[in-house]
C-alpha cells in the first residue's frame, strides 16, 4: 500500500486542449478517493495519468515515495479495473484472475493459492472453472476485481467499473467494492459519473469541472458546505435549487427576493453569514436543497414571511417521500452549459406562463395534488449563498 500524490499535474494535448489544469491531490495510504464530475471533465484522464496510460505534460506524480512520471505502467505497481471488464473470453475465471501473476512468472502453487483466496473473498469459488460468457454482469465485474486483488498492488484504479450494470446490481456492487476496499486497506482512486455513487463510496470526493479541481472533502462536507455554486448544484439528487436572487434590506434585517416572492432571513442566518451584509441591495445566487422545503400544512410553526406561495405542477409519490415540482418567476442559475457539458447540461423546465420549475422533497403525509395552490415552508437557515460572478460561497 502507498499514498498517491499529484502535484500541479497538467495534461495538454498537441492541439492545445487542456484536459487537466494544475491538479493537486494528496491521497493517503489506504484511502478511498472518488473523482466525480460531468462528462469530459477530465476525471478519466487524471486516472489514466496515474496508471501511466497518458503522459503527464507537467507536474509531479508520486506513488509511495517514488516519482513515477516516466515509469512504464507495469512498473508502477498499480492495478486497474475497467468499465468493460476486459476479460479474456477463452480463459476460465481462474486463469483470468491469475493471468497477471502468470506473466510475472509467479510459481504455480502461489498463483493457485492467491486465486483461491481472491475467489473466496469475492464469492467466486464455484465459478472458477467457468468462462466469462457463462457469468452474470456482476460476476464478471467480480472477476475483474479478483484480477486486481491477486496482484497485491500499491493502489487500485477503477474507471466507472459499475456503469454497465443494471440499477439494482449497481447498488449491490457499490457496497461490495466499498467493503472490500476497507477490508484490504488498499489505496483506491475511483472514477464515476454518478454522484450518488461518489457520495456513498468515498472517504473523500474530488469534484472536477473542465479539468479544474473544484473541491475535495468528505461526502457530507461537500453536501453541507459546497465551496462554490458548481459543487452545490452537482452534488445531491434531486439537485439543489439554484436561483438568481436579490438581497434586500427590510425593517428587521435582510430578505431574499426570488422573483415575485420575498423570504425574510432569520437574524441567526444573517449573524452566521457575516459576508452577506456586503451584498445588501445586490444580486446574488441562492441555493436551497429540495429537502429543506416542506408543505406548510405540515409545518404549523412556519411564519408566512418564510413561505413560498405557488402551485403544484407535478407530484412524484415515492412512498417514503413526495417530490413536488412547483413554478417560480425567479430565474435559475445554470452551472453547466451545452457547449462544454453536453448531455449533463439539463436546462431548467418552465411552465406555460414562462415561470421556472423547481423541486421540493416533502413528507409523504402531504396531500398536495397537481394544480393545487400550495404554501411551501422554507428552512431559511439552510439557504446557501453564492457570489454571482465568482461562484464562490458567501461565508
Amino acid at each position: 500500500m502507498a499514498s498517491v500524490v499529484l502535484d500541479k499535474v497538467n495534461k495538454v494535448y498537441p492541439n492545445g486542449f487542456r484536459a487537466i489544469e494544475d491538479l493537486s491531490l494528496d491521497i493517503q495510504d489506504g484511502e478511498f478517493l472518488v473523482l466525480v464530475g460531468p462528462s469530459g471533465c477530465g476525471k478519466s484522464t487524471a486516472l489514466r495519468m496515474v496508471a501511466g496510460l497518458e503522459d503527464i505534460s507537467s507536474g509531479d506524480l508520486t506513488i509511495g515515495d517514488r516519482l513515477v512520471n516516466d515509469l512504464h505502467p507495469k512498473d508502477r505497481d498499480i492495478a486497474m479495473v475497467f468499465q468493460n471488464y476486459a476479460l479474456y473470453p477463452h480463459m476460465s475465471v481462474a486463469d483470468n484472475i491469475g493471468f497477471a501473476l502468470k506473466l510475472a512468472k509467479v510459481p504455480k502453487d502461489e498463483i493457485s493459492e492467491r486465486v483461491a483466496r481472491a475467489a473466496q473473498t469475492l464469492d467466486l469459488t464455484e465459478q472458477l472453472n467457468k468462462k466469462p460468457g457463462q457469468l452474470s454482469g456482476g460476476q464478471r465485474q467480480r472477476v475483474a476485481m479478483g484480477r486486481a486483488i491477486v496482484r497485491q498492488p500499491k493502489a487500485f484504479l477503477m474507471d466507472e467499473p459499475l456503469s454497465n450494470l443494471d440499477a439494482k446490481l449497481r447498488v449491490q456492487m457499490r457496497a461490495e467494492i466499498a467493503g472490500l476496499q476497507r477490508d484490504l486497506g488498499v489505496t483506491t482512486i475511483y472514477v464515476t459519473h454518478d454522484q450518488v455513487e461518489a457520495m456513498t463510496m468515498g472517504d473523500r470526493v474530488a469534484v472536477l469541472k473542465r479539468g479544474i479541481l473544484q473541491q475535495v472533502d468528505s461526502p457530507q462536507n461537500l453536501y453541507d458546505f459546497p465551496a462554490n455554486v458548481f459543487v452545490a448544484g452537482f452534488i445531491g439528487s434531486p439537485s439543489m435549487n439554484l436561483m438568481k436572487a436579490r438581497l434586500e434590506e427590510v425593517d428587521n434585517g435582510l430578505a431574499v427576493r426570488l422573483g415575485d416572492q420575498l423570504l425574510v432571513l432569520s437574524p441567526n442566518v444573517v449573524a452566521e453569514k457575516q459576508g452577506l451584509a456586503g451584498y445588501a441591495g445586490e444580486q446574488i445566487v441562492v441555493g436551497l436543497r429540495p429537502e429543506d422545503i416542506e408543505d406548510a400544512a405540515l409545518a404549523p410553526d412556519s411564519p408566512p414571511e418564510r413561505q413560498i406561495h405557488t402551485t403544484v405542477s407535478l407530484v412524484e409519490a415515492l412512498g417514503s417521500e413526495i417530490i413536488i415540482h412547483f413554478p417560480l418567476s425567479a430565474e435559475p442559475f445554470e452551472i453547466m452549459d451545452q457547449e462544454f457539458e453536453g448531455e449533463d447540461a439539463v436546462a431548467t423546465a418552465t411552465d406555460e406562463t414562462g415561470n421556472y420549475i423547481y423541486v421540493a422533497r416533502v413528507s409523504p403525509r402531504s396531500r398536495a395534488r397537481i394544480g393545487d395552490a400550495i404554501e411551501l415552508a422554507v428552512d431559511v437557515s439552510r439557504f446557501h449563498f453564492f457570489d454571482p460572478d465568482s461562484g464562490l460561497a458567501i461565508a
